[in-house]
């Protein structure tokens, strides 16, 4: 039981962060930056929405332009 679990672990592990963990690191970043926008509700659901894109994209961006 106890190999099951940490093999579990270990795929999670590598199914989340994959090649580079920059990407995973500024996705949750992005990720909870936008859950603070939502339930601060100062913000609209569609400018939360859009500013996270944008910020998932600038992540990938960035990672692929650090690594050339």
């Amino acid at each position: 039981m106890r190999s099951f679990v940490i093999g579990l672990l270990r795929f999670w592990r590598d199914f989340v962060i994959g090649d580079d963990w920059r990407i995973a690191a500024g996705v949750t970043l992005v990720l909870g930056i936008g859950a603070i926008a939502v339930t601060s509700g100062t913000v609209s659901d569609t400018a939360v929405a859009l500013t996270v894109l944008a910020g998932f994209v600038a992540v990938v961006f960035a990672t692929i332009v650090r690594l050339r």
